[in-house]
C-alpha cells in the first residue's frame, strides 16, 4: 500500500491535472465566446440592388487594376487571422424575348481577386450558366419591367471563404476578366470599370481584440 507521503503527492497531481484542465476549459470558453461572426461592412461602388425573394444587397464586381477600383470589405480590429465569406454570382441580362426564341442560351466565366493594400490574397472564379428563367438566383427590385424588376439579375452561385492577415482591416474585391459564350458568339471583356459579376451575403469571422 501506498504510504502517507505517495497518497499526498498523488493527490497533489491530481488537484494539478484538475486544475489545468479547468484552465484549457477556461481558455478555449473565452475564445469561442469572443470570436463574432457577423455582416461585414461593404462599401459598394455600383449596387445593383435588392433581391425580391432574399432581401441580399447584390453589389456589383467591376473590373480595375487599383485597390479603390474594387468593392471595399472592412474587418473590424481582430486577434489572429480573420475569415471574411461571400458569394459570387455571375450576371446575367434576362430577355424572354431571347429564351422563347431559343437563343437565351449564356455561360459565364468571371475571375476577380481579392486584395489588401500589401498582397492578392485570392483570385475567385465563378462559373454559370443561364438556360431559363429557372437559373436566376433571384430577380432584382427597381427596374421598368413588370413589377419594377431589373432585367439583370444574379445567375449560379459560388461560396468563397478568404483568410485574412491580422494586421489587415480592409480588402478590396476587384473583377479581372469575363468570358461569355451565346448560342452563336464567344466574347472576352477586360475593360476596366465593366460589371463582371455579382456578389451577395458578405460576412466577416474573427477573434475581438
Amino acid at each position: 500500500m501506498p504510504n502517507r507521503d505517495e497518497r499526498r503527492d498523488r493527490r497533489r497531481l491530481r488537484t494539478a491535472a484538475i486544475a489545468a484542465a479547468l484552465a484549457v476549459a477556461a481558455i478555449a470558453s473565452t475564445g469561442a465566446q469572443s470570436r463574432r461572426i457577423e455582416p461585414a461592412e461593404v462599401e459598394c461602388p455600383s449596387v445593383l440592388g435588392i433581391g425580391v425573394d432574399t432581401d441580399r444587397t447584390y453589389c456589383d464586381v467591376q473590373i480595375g487594376d487599383e485597390i479603390a477600383d474594387g468593392i471595399i470589405v472592412r474587418i473590424p480590429p481582430h486577434r489572429g487571422p480573420a475569415t471574411v465569406t461571400f458569394t459570387l454570382h455571375g450576371r446575367h441580362t434576362y430577355s424572354e424575348d431571347e429564351v422563347a426564341r431559343g437563343r437565351g442560351y449564356a455561360r459565364y466565366l468571371a475571375a476577380a481577386a481579392v486584395a489588401s493594400a500589401e498582397e492578392v490574397l485570392a483570385r475567385p472564379v465563378v462559373l454559370a450558366e443561364f438556360h431559363g428563367a429557372r437559373d436566376l438566383v433571384d430577380r432584382v427590385r427597381g427596374g421598368a419591367g413588370p413589377g419594377g424588376i431589373k432585367a439583370v439579375a444574379p445567375v449560379g452561385a459560388e461560396g468563397i471563404r478568404v483568410i485574412v492577415p491580422s494586421n489587415v482591416t480592409e480588402i478590396s474585391i476587384v473583377g479581372l476578366e469575363l468570358e461569355v459564350r451565346r448560342v452563336d458568339s464567344r466574347e472576352t471583356h477586360i475593360a476596366r470599370g465593366r460589371a463582371i459579376a455579382v456578389i451577395s451575403d458578405v460576412h466577416v469571422e474573427y477573434r475581438a481584440r
